[in-house]
């Protein structure tokens, strides 16, 4: 019986040339770690092995690191550090966007970034200061969602 293969959509195009213009081999692995991340934006590591196992259920958690380095550092994806919490990664990559975190239930959310272009902030530096150029600037907004505010104890 013959088998026929699916045509990868748009997304798994534009990652299989990222990955073959960085000299990188296109993998069932690689593509199962985006698809994970994909699916789960602002997943943990952890969280993305256990979905990639799903389908490849013999994937090591230490493959799973190695490729999420790999991946980030190509720009597939973006590694995203919040307070209290584990590293966590999103396929959103290259639009200057920010995060907002609930510091009741650590849910994290997109949040567009109101000037549009990197870098949103200028610093003032101090004086004596060895100034840079600024390529980034990371925003990270905190407060109650929707969902925790109503049992949070009210400051009045």
């Amino acid at each position: 019986m013959m088998q026929t293969s699916a045509m990868p959509g748009p997304r798994e195009a534009r990652w299989s040339a990222t990955l073959h213009a960085a000299d990188r081999r296109v993998t069932r692995q690689r593509l199962a770690v985006l698809a994970a991340v994909e699916q789960a934006p602002h997943a943990t590591a952890d969280d993305v092995a256990a979905a990639v196992r799903a389908d490849l259920p013999h994937i090591t958690v230490q493959s799973v690191y190695v490729i999420l380095a790999d991946l980030t550092d190509l720009g597939l994806l973006r590694r995203i550090e919040t307070p209290h919490s584990p590293a966590r990664y999103e396929t959103r990559v290259g639009d200057n966007h920010h995060h907002a975190v609930c510091t009741g239930c650590g849910r994290i959310e997109d949040v567009d970034c109101a000037v549009g272009h990197a870098p949103c902030l200028t610093p003032e530096w101090s004086p004596g200061a060895s100034r840079m150029t600024i390529q980034i600037a990371e925003v990270l907004y905190q407060g109650l969602c929707d969902d925790c505010r109503p049992a949070a104890p009210s400051h009045h």
